[in-house]
């Protein structure tokens, strides 16, 4: 429904689709982020520095002054309950608004000895402003009258259609969808707006698992030829590795090879904290494919990293005859041509690579199995074109972003997951530090220490080059800082993401040769070749990176069974961002981190490879809403069941624009 018909001004219009408010529904989902309790108290009830409530007459004649160019104060005497107010208001220096006699209701903080410091006020009688008062993000030039008025206009003139089924509302004693919009916005007393939110975060996250649970039933839960392979040559492959699998990937290796034995087409996530062995678990699964006579592709989002996971699963699975081939856009022509014919021609069994492997001079014979490593780093476009080179083409992804299984099921719910918790015997938890100063001159001699005794260094800034504008430590400043103090001793080098491909890759490679003692670089490094005497790691300005960002740097160090030293450094006084970075200093859990960093920024990041046509949660928050997230994903599935009884839910889920995960 467009804006104009509530009666909204063009310029009004402009300044709402600003916000990302195109028409009245979106506007009506502009929940307000906080309420504020309007009642008038006597003044002998009011405290220092209370906000206060209350309507005034003007007893005297208000006197501007400026200072500071264009700022100013206002001041002026007014009575409120026989008392001689004194009121002051800043930038706004409209004597013509304050005349003897008129009276104005206030908003403001009181200040002690009858002052009053106005935050706002208007003319409107003050028994049409008592009760709780919604308070919206906004913008300049749109007022929160403005914003009240139109919301008013809107419910008046909007058919707001049930979407819940009456079943589901007595079930959980929820109002009704009009009832809920009306009272979020123009509540009654806060029993109200609970309601309200409860029926609206239960709405929300109904139609989240609605959009993917049917795309799941109606595109994923496809039939397939079950792959057919003997299980005790795999076994004879798990029992030659020189080191003892964990039992969470004992179970994710034979959740993954019962999907490749299914007539079902598999879609799971492989998910685990940084170093905890899901490679492995790849590995395994590619084997098992080609014993079928089909091939496997392994989709790695960096060259650098292409070429680690090339050499890992070589080694793992060449003994056993398996041609492994490795496909990026910087190969020499030659080879990449000899490359792409084996792989049309059926003689390479796995091909590890870039976006390159999904390139259209690329024809794969049998592709059979994709798997995509750090899931968030492709495009569904680019998934979809690789699978899309095979028919019934099982798909594996695995993410270094954990978070716990039953959210991940509900928030992933058109892909099974298999979650390994365990890290591998002999891992070394790192040991994190937090520096609270934006230099490393407290730990000079420690770093020194660590580093003559045969350890690498990563130091991380959060920028390349120097911005005026943000005050930020950057990989230039800080090498040409440290060059002098250090450079002497150690061999210092940068790397960071403007850099070639080839650049990287030969700073790596030294680094790896230990041709580098200390590495400073951006964030690249993120997702890098494994450096077994990698053991210490220094981040500037660490508030400035998320919690699981943190805890994937960091897991670059003590690869190699040794000591991981990791110090986060930070002059930041903002209580928020000290918090945080103590969480990283208390814990090497990685699934716990990502639940904490998804209660402070929100699963934007992590549902970030989905397309804009999933529902998103406005007010449900999937940590402390995880059992309604759970119950809706249950009601889903029935509701799904019975389509042909719920029109206007069967419209919802076809009308849906929507884009899976592997879409």
């Amino acid at each position: 429904m467009d804006l104009k018909s509530i009666k909204v001004t063009p310029k009004k219009r402009e300044i709402l689709q600003l916000m990302h408010i195109d028409s009245v529904e979106d506007l009506l989902v502009h929940y307000p982020f906080r309420y504020e309790d309007q009642n008038v108290k006597p003044f002998a009830d009011w405290l220092l520095e209370e906000k206060v409530f209350f309507s005034c007459t003007i007893i005297n004649q208000a006197k501007v002054q400026y200072f500071g160019g264009k700022r100013s104060v206002t001041r002026f005497k007014a009575m409120y309950d026989e008392e001689e107010l004194s009121l002051t208001l800043f930038n706004r220096p409209w004597i013509s608004a304050f005349r003897v006699g008129h009276t104005i209701t206030v908003s403001g903080k009181y200040q002690g000895n009858g002052k009053v410091l106005v935050m706002s006020y208007n003319t409107q009688p003050i028994e049409e402003q008592l009760g709780i008062i919604p308070v919206y993000n906004t913008k300049d030039g749109l007022s929160q009258k403005d914003l009240r008025k139109y919301l008013a206009n809107a419910l008046d003139s909007c058919m707001i259609e049930e979407f819940i089924p009456d079943t589901l509302k007595e079930t959980y004693k929820l109002v009704s969808r009009k009832q809920a919009l009306h009272d979020i916005h123009f509540p009654k007393n806060y029993e109200s707006v609970k309601q309200a939110i409860r029926y609206l975060k239960y709405e929300e996250f109904l139609k989240f698992q609605l959009t993917i649970q049917y795309y799941k039933m109606v595109n994923v839960e496809k039939s397939k030829v079950a792959k057919v392979f003997a299980i005790d040559k795999v076994e004879q492959l798990i029992q030659g590795l020189p080191y003892m699998l964990t039992d969470d990937q004992r179970q994710a290796i034979s959740e993954t090879l019962a999907d490749l034995q299914s007539t079902h087409i598999m879609y799971r996530l492989v998910q685990g904290d940084v170093g905890s062995g899901k490679t492995i678990v790849a590995t395994i699964a590619m084997y098992a494919n080609t014993l079928t006579g089909m091939q496997s592709a392994l989709l790695a989002p960096t060259e650098i990293l292409a070429k680690q996971h090339y050499a890992n699963v070589e080694r793992v699975l060449k003994p056993y005859d398996v041609r492994v081939g490795l496909l990026y856009s910087a190969l020499p022509a030659k080879e990449k041509h000899e490359i792409i014919d084996a792989i049309a021609a059926g003689d390479m069994d796995v091909i590890v690579g870039t976006h390159a492997l999904f390139q259209e001079a690329i024809q794969y014979k049998n592709l059979g199995l994709v798997i995509a490593d750090e899931q968030h780093r492709f495009g569904v476009e680019q998934r979809r074109k690789l699978i899309e080179k095979g028919n019934d083409v099982d798909f594996l992804l695995m993410s270094a972003t954990p978070i716990p299984r039953t959210l991940a099921t509900s928030l992933y719910g058109d892909m099974d997951v298999s979650s390994i918790e365990q890290m591998p015997a002999g891992r070394k938890p790192s040991i994190t530090k937090l520096i609270k100063e934006s230099s490393i001159r407290s730990i000079m001699g420690e770093l020194k220490d660590l580093l003559d005794a045969g350890n690498q260094c990563y130091i991380v800034c959060p920028a390349i080059e120097k911005n005026n504008d943000l005050k930020l430590r950057n990989v230039e400043e800080i090498y040409h800082n440290l060059l002098p103090v250090l450079g002497k001793m150690y061999h210092l080098d940068y790397l960071h993401g403007k850099m070639s491909s080839e650049q990287k890759d030969e700073i790596m490679q030294q680094f790896k040769r230990k041709e580098i003692d200390i590495l400073i670089a951006t964030s690249v490094i993120e997702v890098g070749v494994d450096v077994p005497d990698a053991n210490i790691m220094i981040i500037y300005d660490a508030e400035r990176f998320g919690l699981s960002q943190i805890h994937q740097l960091r897991g670059r160090i003590g690869r190699a069974g040794g000591q991981g030293y990791c110090y986060l450094l930070s002059n930041s006084k903002d209580p928020d961002s000290i918090r945080r970075m103590e969480i990283l200093c208390e814990s090497n859990d990685g699934f716990e981190i990502a639940k904490q960093d998804l209660m402070i920024r929100g699963p934007g990041d992590l549902l970030g490879s989905r397309q804009s046509g999933i529902p998103g949660f406005i007010l449900g928050d999937v940590i402390m809403d995880e059992n309604i997230l759970e119950v809706a994903k249950k009601d889903a599935l029935v509701l799904l069941q019975h389509l042909d009884n719920y029109p206007s839910i069967a419209r919802y889920v076809k009308e849906k624009e929507y884009t899976s995960t592997m879409d």
